[in-house]
């Protein structure tokens, strides 16, 4: 699903379309194998699609290979014609971790 593409990611290709709610997801299993290769359950998985990063929850009613971005979000991304087949990033889990971190001091007000 991801092969090695730099020191913070992984390469794959989803189909991207558009979701109603309020968060990003893929096909529950995806997301259990995801999990298993990469990642050890203390951050989501992160994936960069576009410019954007974003947390991705587990949905068994998501077709597989498909990342479902919530409509408002993905209307400010480069996705023309979704769904339709992109590239997607994949964070490494130190570098999920550090975005977390990031994330978590701008929170902060820091």
């Amino acid at each position: 699903m991801f092969e090695p593409f730099s020191g913070g990611y992984y390469l794959g290709r989803l189909y991207v379309e558009p979701g109603d709610g309020d968060r990003a997801l893929i096909h529950r299993r995806q997301h259990e194998r995801i999990n298993e290769e990469y990642y050890d359950g203390t951050v989501p998985p992160v994936m960069k699609l576009d410019r954007t990063h974003l947390a991705v929850d587990a949905d068994a009613g998501v077709p597989a290979d498909t990342l479902v971005v919530p409509e408002p979000v993905l209307d400010r991304m480069n996705v023309r014609n979704p769904p339709s087949l992109e590239e997607v990033l994949l964070a490494k889990q130190s570098h999920a971790q550090q975005l977390f971190r990031l994330r978590r001091h701008r929170n902060a007000g820091l």
